[in-house]
């Protein structure tokens, strides 16, 4: 199994301790599991205190995250041209979309309709 790159709301999810979600984190694996940098600083962001940020950042270094680079940054701009007003593409969707397709990634995540327009893009089917 190739790695599966996890939108922000997967680890949400395992977050605030739902069973499918954590059952499927367990099937795939730690060692299958990726983030983007966006993922983890929307999580950063959402943190409700130092503790909390401390438990993400914990559970982060036990994944791969993967930073932006010149080829994510060159497929984001490309799909915010192509889907920002025909699809409302957000910023952050874009990016994390960017980083599954530049490298070739499922992306597992609980909003398929802000992603299932996107060309290539592969999505993440739980086996549930």
């Amino acid at each position: 199994m190739s790695m599966i790159l996890c939108d922000t709301n997967i680890l949400i999810e395992f977050y605030k301790n739902t069973p499918e979600v954590i059952g499927e984190l367990c099937e795939i694996g730690q060692h299958q599991l990726a983030v983007s940098t966006i993922t983890q600083a929307e999580l950063y962001f959402g943190a409700l205190d130092k503790t909390e940020l401390q438990k993400i950042k914990r559970h982060l270094s036990l994944i791969f995250v993967i930073p932006v680079d010149n080829h994510i940054s060159m497929q984001f701009i490309s799909l915010m041209e192509k889907y920002s007003l025909s699809h409302k593409l957000s910023i952050p969707d874009a990016l994390i979309a960017s980083t599954a397709l530049v490298h070739q990634q499922e992306l597992y995540t609980l909003n398929d309709k802000d992603f299932r327009f996107i060309s290539g893009l592969r999505l993440y089917n739980p086996r549930m």
